[in-house]
């Protein structure tokens, strides 16, 4: 009988289930109420480990319910964060993204801040990650729980590294400089209107989000290294992608991510 089993919510056991669960595109109960923060980012800590002990690669980090939007449509009250690895990095464009290996894959627009120097807390402010940012850009954010019907505490989402499968870059590049905050971001679904945001959405600014980020990951003795990867985090709402769907955001001075959902008969899948 395992640990979960015998309902002794050990963090190695939590990280072995989820990354089952991923593994096999099979949902899992939610933890609930057993399941606390510290604990939670215990057990993301070590599903971490896990992905790079099989060969992937940390390539970033990565923001959760910074909106208030997000927080709440899901029922929680403050941000998470979780990790990228490279095996999570999708083309986007014509390259199309096969569901088949996913449970329920919703996609979100994304504010992208890419870093040429280390950050790190305690104390860190929107104004030293912007100094520390070589570039943005867009992205989109491929989600996919691994709790039954998409529901889940938040010590669940962090546990799950807060529901991590893939994302998209934008092609553009901007400058730090740029207004983020006032950036305006449209999102289609097969060239219908899906969303509209602006960059404020995200704890006022999206460096704001980073910030939050760099201090929270003190208890960890981490921050975050030059040369990452980091989404600030969606100011919009998480929709569900289904066989076909072409998923697009735009915004002035970034230009466009885009995503093309393969067909039902495609069963292939390109990271």
């Amino acid at each position: 009988m395992s640990a979960l089993e015998t309902g002794a919510l050990a963090p190695a056991a939590i990280a072995e289930r989820l990354l089952g669960a991923a593994d096999a595109a099979t949902e899992v109960p939610s933890f609930g109420a057993a399941l606390d923060v510290a604990t939670a980012y215990e057990a993301q800590r070590l599903l971490h480990e896990a992905r790079l002990a099989r060969g992937e690669r940390t390539v970033g980090v990565k923001l959760g319910l910074t909106s208030a939007a997000k927080q709440q449509s899901m029922g929680v009250h403050e941000p998470v964060r979780g990790f990228l690895t490279d095996a999570m990095v999708h083309p986007g464009g014509d390259q199309e993204l096969a569901l088949d290996g996913l449970i329920h894959p919703r996609a979100e627009p994304e504010l992208v801040l890419l870093t040429n120097r280390e950050l790190r807390g305690p104390g860190c402010t929107a104004a030293q990650v912007l100094a520390a940012t070589e570039a943005v850009a867009l992205g989109l954010e491929v989600l996919d729980s691994r709790y039954a019907a998409f529901r889940f505490t938040l010590p669940d989402v962090v546990a799950d590294n807060t529901s991590a499968a893939r994302f998209v870059l934008g092609t553009q590049l901007a400058a730090p400089a740029t207004p983020l905050d006032l950036i305006g971001m449209v999102l289609r679904i097969n060239g219908r209107l899906a969303a509209t945001a602006a960059g404020a959405a995200l704890l006022g600014h999206p460096a704001a989000s980073v910030a939050w980020a760099v201090n929270h990951l003190v208890a960890a003795g981490e921050g975050i290294p030059a040369g990452s990867i980091v989404l600030a985090g969606a100011p919009t709402d998480a929709f569900a992608l289904h066989p076909g769907d072409v998923v697009e955001v735009e915004a002035h001075g970034l230009g466009t991510a885009r995503l093309r959902v393969a067909s039902a008969s495609d069963t292939s899948d390109s990271h």
